[in-house]
């Protein structure tokens, strides 16, 4: 290999955060986040995401509200909403309304997809020297109404991002010998 990379450093060093500075983020910084998710390896290769990107502070404000009015959010310069498209993996029918409880195997792959491109976002964003924090605290009946996002779609994140002003310290995390197994349960 003719390079190699510590990715072991990045995730180790990756914090949610939720205080950011006022300064813009950079927009090849915001480019190269973006094409970090684009990037992402998916099931069969459908690629099952869309990706919005939210600056403009009255549209931040409808996202926050939607997000049940976590008012540390504004402190972020833009948000990346992250939506898993399910018609992307099969064909749908018209007026498919998407929800917390639709039971569809292929939205349960889109999701799944969709997670491996968010990953990339956070951990990019850290290699930018950006912060990120992946909010899901929404519903879809108000999230996608704020967007414009139609019934059929299904909002997986809301990731604030920008620079961080905060330097949070890791989170306790399980012991490997806590929940790795070998050959069965």
């Amino acid at each position: 290999m003719p390079w190699q990379v510590n990715m072991i450093e990045s995730i180790q060093h990756r914090r949610s955060i939720r205080k950011y500075t006022l300064e813009p983020i950079d927009p090849d910084k915001l480019q190269n986040v973006l094409e970090a998710a684009r990037l992402a390896p998916s099931g069969n290769n459908k690629q099952p995401w869309s990706f919005i990107v939210v600056q403009s502070e009255q549209q931040r404000q409808t996202v926050m509200e939607a997000c049940h009015r976590q008012t540390w959010m504004m402190t972020a310069p833009a948000f990346i909403v992250a939506v898993a498209d399910m018609a992307e993996r099969m064909k749908t029918k018209a007026g498919l309304y998407l929800d917390e409880t639709s039971p569809h195997w292929e939205l349960k792959r889109a999701i799944r997809d969709t997670a491996i491109a968010i990953e990339n976002i956070l951990l990019e964003a850290d290699a930018q020297g950006l912060g990120t924090c992946w909010v899901g605290f929404f519903v879809q009946s108000e999230i996608r109404p704020a967007l414009g996002i139609p019934d059929d779609k299904f909002v997986l994140a809301v990731i604030p991002i920008g620079y961080p002003a905060e330097q949070p310290a890791a989170r306790p995390r399980k012991p490997l010998s806590d929940i790795v197994r070998y050959e069965k349960w």
